[in-house]
């Protein structure tokens, strides 16, 4: 499953919320340096989709807030 997600770094919390457009709201608290971000991401949407960490990739948007991740 492919999914589209919207990453805000630097937030005060983590949490995954969907939005009406059925495109996700991913908050890491982690900083966009060095893909901890991006790695916060993946862990966040494992746990809450009940997959593993290595199930779920970044196919475009590795610099980029906007994101396509696939869930496998």
């Amino acid at each position: 499953m492919k999914i589209s997600i919207t990453v805000k770094p630097n937030a005060k919390t983590n949490e995954v919320l969907q939005q009406d457009d059925g495109s996700f709201l991913v908050k890491v608290n982690a900083p966009p340096n060095d893909g901890k971000a991006n790695e916060k991401v993946i862990e966040l949407l494992a746990k809450h989709f009940s997959a593993t960490k290595r199930n779920v990739n970044i196919v475009s948007g590795m610099t980029s807030r906007k994101k396509i991740i696939e869930i496998i």
